[in-house]
């Protein structure tokens, strides 16, 4: 499982879990740091990651569109 943090969580995170999901970006990292809740659910789901989010928007985007399907 590759994971995605939004810029409301620590881009040190992927450091802290890289022995569990050595695949996991940042936002930062990737030049989204100022993209929309959308233009990241589509960037993760083009991309096949999972989004981490404290964001109460991303849970509601799951409650209506289903999670981010990998392509």
């Amino acid at each position: 499982m590759k994971l995605l943090f939004d810029q409301n969580l620590s881009f040190k995170l992927c450091w802290d879990v890289a022995d569990l999901f050595p695949d996991s970006r940042h936002v930062r990292g990737l030049g989204l740091m100022e993209a929309d809740d959308r233009a990241i659910w589509d960037w993760a789901r083009h991309n096949g990651f999972t989004i981490v989010s404290q964001d109460a928007d991303f849970a509601d985007m799951a409650m209506l569109l289903g999670p981010p399907p990998p392509k």
